[in-house]
């Protein structure tokens, strides 16, 4: 596990114009931080080393445990506050054009990006790994791919589970720390119910190049995939430069697509979505001159008016810019409340609950509107009653057929007494359960989530 985060530092910084290309290793006090963090038992045992642990940390180091540390809040379902903690800015391109509303308009980015798979045999579409509102797109597009024909998705953070598709659902260890996070186990489930063949591709040596490792992931495509498949149509879901098809973010290495092509023949269709998302609030940056031209509520993409081609804001990388929506207004955001992933968020609203004969105050926290995709789920009220009020802990819904080891449905860590949130579920029966850092279970009970 330890060479897993080893991974997934690599994966961040590649590309960022606030942080330096790495080299192929890192030092001794990183590497042993890696190793503990890989010895915790549960999420938020991880997490609350990595709080107690940056403050030892040399600047550079700290900046890894920051990652880590939002990797981890993402996973804990504290979505807003992974990505104004680690608000990951990509290179801006030198020279771009933003495009002008009267030469282009607004368009639904999984409608298009569906047409334009029509006519192609693999499509890559890449996420910001501590966002994840950047999964969203690969969840919708799944039904629409599948009808299209294709039949294999490729997961880059899948690992080997010979029994996930006769179980139908990924488990915690299925596979590197983002398949905790619940939308990415909904883009498996998802799959395994439309009849995807998902595919594990990372290459598995974290020591590896940054070239080796991308050319590594091509080639277990390949075999995997077109090997023995040659007429195969590939879904593959990634981070960052890795649906790259030329050199440039990752500096002389050639990303994974472009060797992808050069093995298969095939042109993908590459779809960014991380050169344009929120990443502070500079409202000159070309985000959010996107924005203000380009009004989005849900993630979008530009066509021409004339021709209805879609946008790109670097033709030889990829194929499609997504634009998404802003996050949680700023406002939303104060500094240094107390309670570590807490900190730097506001409570939005308090409400009276009765406990025994008294009322009590309870403080709501709220969370990002997208979680209830589109109306798809129900908001669902918890709080740290759940947790007996011994903070900190995780409130998590399972789906009732399947065991406490499966990602969750979803997930909420309460880190001050006294709490209330909501957990975004589809109509169905749950289990809900409630755990500390020990993970010891505090509390379980059966809930059913209404349709309406």
């Amino acid at each position: 596990m330890a060479a897993g985060y080893l991974r997934l530092a690599l994966c961040v910084v590649l590309a960022a114009a606030s942080l330096p290309l790495p080299g192929q290793t890192y030092d001794e006090t990183a590497v042993r931080m890696f190793k503990t963090l890989s010895s915790q038992p549960n999420l938020l045992a991880k997490y609350l080393y990595l709080e107690k642990a940056s403050a030892q940390l040399s600047p550079a180091n700290r900046l890894l445990a920051q990652q880590m540390r939002c990797f981890a809040q993402a996973e804990l379902g504290l979505y807003d506050q992974a990505v104004k903690g680690f608000p990951l800015k990509m290179q801006a391109i030198p020279g771009l054009a933003i495009p002008d509303p009267s030469q282009w308009r607004a368009a639904d980015a999984a409608t298009v990006v569906a047409d334009l798979a029509a006519q192609r045999r693999i499509v890559l579409i890449n996420e910001v790994h501590h966002n994840a509102h950047t999964r969203l797109l690969t969840l919708q597009l799944l039904p629409r791919l599948k009808a299209l024909g294709f039949r294999y998705l490729a997961l880059e953070a899948l690992g080997s589970d010979p029994g996930l598709a006769s179980r139908g659902y990924p488990l915690r260890s299925s596979g590197t720390e983002y398949l905790q996070e619940p939308l990415y186990g909904e883009i498996a489930r998802e799959a395994l119910r439309l009849g995807f063949v998902l595919v594990p591709y990372d290459y598995e040596q974290a020591t590896s190049s940054v070239e080796t490792r991308e050319a590594g992931q091509a080639q277990n495509l390949f075999d995997r995939v077109f090997a023995h498949d040659p007429n195969a149509r590939l879904v593959v879901a990634a981070g960052y430069a890795h649906i790259d098809k030329a050199t440039g973010r990752l500096g002389a290495a050639r990303p994974m697509a472009m060797a992808l092509e050069k093995l298969t023949g095939i042109e993908p269709l590459s779809i960014d979505q991380a050169q344009f998302i929120q990443a502070g609030d500079d409202p000159g940056d070309d985000y959010h001159q996107l924005q203000a031209r380009f009004p989005a509520t849900s993630s979008e993409v530009l066509l021409d008016r004339q021709t209805g081609k879609p946008w790109t804001a670097a033709p030889k990388l990829y194929d499609v810019s997504v634009i998404a929506p802003p996050a949680s207004p700023t406002q939303a955001f104060e500094e240094d409340l107390a309670g570590p992933s807490e900190g730097r968020f506001r409570y939005v609203s308090s409400g009276m609950r009765l406990a025994g004969q008294s009322f009590v105050a309870f403080t709501e926290i709220q969370r990002p509107q997208w979680l209830d995709l589109g109306g798809e789920r129900r908001a669902y009220p918890v709080s740290t009653r759940l947790c007996r009020n011994l903070v900190p802990c995780v409130v998590e819904a399972h789906y009732a057929a399947e065991g406490d080891d499966a990602v969750p449905a979803d997930i909420y860590a309460f880190f001050k007494t006294m709490s209330s949130t909501k957990l975004y579920l589809e109509p169905g029966r749950y289990r809900l359960r409630a755990w500390n850092a020990a993970g010891t279970t505090l509390s379980q009970t059966d809930i059913v989530v209404a349709a309406h």
